[in-house]
């Protein structure tokens, strides 16, 4: 009696499912819980996201920083994911590969109608499990900016906001600097 072949044996699910993920053609995607999500913003959403990029920018080059929307890997998880900024050091954005949450200075997720619940909890979660030392979430839903900090295993332990969209918000060092949230409005 001959046996089914066992097509599993000795793969990584997790390496497999990143592997793929990143060889979709047309839009990026991004890996959310083991589920690919494909990452297509609205012209809306990349403005708010604009409207902060702008306002750090010259920080950012004076930290010797780059921001950026690249792949941002979990490991150990089923989730790689593509944040709408993400602020790294010059000499981490060269190579080509994916980073570490705690490899970032500052992450920033823009919320639209169909994300919003993601961002608020599961990327939060997530990003401070993996130490993403700052998380701010712009939400267009709730017409709120919120900045999470400290994080830990079981999440961020210091939250400032949620601010109304209108109010300024303080980055603190590294950064050092406010972001006028008025043009969200």
């Amino acid at each position: 009696m001959t046996s089914a072949p066992d097509y599993g044996r000795g793969i990584d699910a997790e390496r497999a499912l990143k592997f793929a993920v990143q060889r979709i053609r047309g839009d990026r995607a991004q890996i959310i819980e083991g589920i690919i999500e494909p990452v297509s913003p609205t012209w809306d959403h990349e403005r708010a996201a604009k409207l902060v990029r702008r306002q750090i920018e010259e920080r950012v080059d004076e930290l010797g920083c780059v921001e950026g929307s690249g792949n941002l890997d979990l490991p150990g998880s089923a989730n790689w994911y593509v944040p709408d900024i993400a602020v790294v050091p010059e000499e981490l954005a060269r190579g080509g590969s994916a980073l570490l949450p705690d490899q970032t200075l500052l992450i920033v997720e823009v919320t639209s109608q169909s994300n919003a619940e993601t961002d608020r909890t599961v990327k939060r979660r997530r990003y401070a499990e993996y130490g993403a030392p700052l998380y701010l979430l712009v939400d267009r839903v709730d017409h709120s900016v919120t900045l999470f900090s400290e994080p830990g295993k079981l999440g961020y332990t210091r939250r400032e906001g949620p601010y109304p969209f209108g109010a300024t918000v303080r980055l603190p060092e590294p950064f050092g600097l406010d972001i006028d949230t008025s043009g969200l409005v």
